[in-house]
């Protein structure tokens, strides 16, 4: 691919910026970065200058001629990009935090991926991910976009749906989370080759076999989670509750983490409209952390990625995100877990749906090699609901139209009344105007009507 490898990151300020930079300086003897350019916003010019002044020292560290820019200009960023990787929060987390709120405030679930919450980050986000494509078309048209911007799998589905952009990898921390669990669980040792089959959407998926060096053992794994000695929760921003054990022996699947909001949605909006009631959600407690962080990030000794980074939600996004750059740059065709349009490897779904699965990872991009051609018919029917609210949600962010704003609310099965939807769906409109342009004209009769 020649001398020269070029990586602009976009949302450079965000707190995981240095496990990136972390996550390239290890695998600088087969993923020689020369520039690594940190693109953000205005509001976001504080944290850039920290982030770039930490990575300026990661790097004079690790003694590697690899430069580290700042911009806030992105175009000026991307002459000559040969990865890009997205990951930006609009509105920053005060924007979560009206995600998690509002929804709480009239007795629903408030979380930044699933149900209203997940929506409204959607709404705000595909946009902008949008124009950062065709600007990427524009100037370095062969580049890869590798995102880690939630909602991971609505965003993936909205850009094959709606551009003609192929060069777009979603990536997801939770599969890399469920692996690290299953090898430490298993005691695996870094000889051990650990092989999973893992299938569905993002924030949605099932592991249906673990094989180390050939041999499966997801039968002891599955006893473990099915009596609750081993907890298959993988992330730091969800409760950890067991899954009942009946499930898990009927299923013969392991759920990640994120399914507790669909098989446990009594229990796990019990424990926030707790939290809320306490006047806490996790935007809160995450705006607690990154204050923290971006304290020690100031302090001109500090040279590496803290180990209280790890205290995020999202830990380990970046690792995930650098080994597929690395399988894409050095033609690797190892195994990874991404949200890509299986193209009808599996046999049950439609052909162009983004699922996330087991690909192997070359440099074509991502090609579905998992053993898994059939989704299992007792979870077929939520991946089916899921994915109709995803595409719901993918056509109302472009659209801007309140009407279909509302259809999207009203297929999520974490929405339980349509009158509800619409009072959500105006209330979260009106909050999030600012970062709505689409939504410029709906926003402006929501105004007129409520004036009335």
């Amino acid at each position: 691919m020649g001398h020269k490898l070029k990586i602009v990151t976009i949302g450079g300020g965000s707190s995981y910026t240095p496990e990136l930079l972390e996550g390239f300086l290890r695998r600088y003897h087969e993923l020689p970065v020369t520039e690594l350019w940190l693109v953000d916003v205005e509001e976001g010019q504080e944290k850039l200058d920290i982030i770039h002044a930490l990575c300026e020292r990661m790097v004079a560290k690790a003694g590697v001629p690899m430069r580290i820019y700042k911009t806030l200009d992105r175009r000026a960023a991307l002459q000559g990009a040969d990865f890009v990787t997205t990951q930006l929060r609009v509105g920053q987390l005060k924007a979560r935090e009206k995600d998690e709120r509002i929804p709480l405030s009239h007795g629903y679930l408030g979380q930044e991926t699933n149900g209203a919450g997940g929506l409204f980050k959607g709404l705000r986000t595909i946009p902008v991910i949008i124009d950062i494509i065709k600007d990427v078309q524009e100037i370095c048209s062969n580049a890869w976009i590798i995102n880690f911007t939630n909602p991971a799998g609505m965003v993936t589905e909205a850009i094959y749906r709606h551009t003609n952009f192929k060069r777009f990898i979603g990536v997801c921390n939770i599969p890399i989370g469920m692996k690290m669990f299953i090898g430490d669980v298993l005691r695996l040792t870094p000889q051990d080759e650990l092989n999973i089959d893992l299938f569905g959407l993002n924030h949605l998926v099932f592991v249906r076999d673990v094989r180390v060096n050939g041999k499966s053992r997801f039968d002891e794994l599955l006893e473990g989670v099915a009596t609750g000695t081993l907890s298959a929760n993988s992330v730091k921003n969800i409760t950890d509750l067991p899954f009942n054990e009946g499930l898990i022996r009927s299923l013969r699947l392991i759920p990640c983490s994120y399914l507790l909001y669909y098989f446990k949605p009594k229990e796990m909006l019990a424990i926030e409209m707790g939290e809320y009631y306490k006047g806490g959600t996790r935007a809160q407690v995450v705006q607690k952390i990154e204050q923290q962080l971006f304290k020690l990030y100031k302090d001109p000794n500090l040279d590496v990625k803290p180990k209280e980074l790890e205290l995020r939600g999202g830990a380990y996004y970046s690792d995930a995100a650098c080994e597929v750059i690395n399988a894409i740059y050095n033609n690797k065709n190892t195994e990874h877990y991404v949200n890509i349009p299986h193209n009808g490897h599996i046999d049950n779904i439609p052909p162009e749906w983004c699922i996330e699965i087991t690909c192997t990872l070359g440099q074509d991009g991502a090609q579905p090699t998992s053993r898994i051609t059939h989704f299992d018919e007792q979870v077929l029917g939520l991946i089916h609901t899921i994915k109709s609210f995803e595409i719901a949600a993918s056509h109302a962010a472009i659209s801007g139209d309140f009407n279909d704003v509302q259809l999207a609310l009203n297929l999520n099965p974490l929405i339980h009344s349509d009158n509800d939807a619409e009072l959500l769906a105006r209330k979260m409109l009106l909050a999030h105007e600012k970062w709505l342009p689409n939504f410029t004209n709906t926003i402006r009769d929501l105004k007129t009507s409520k004036g009335k």
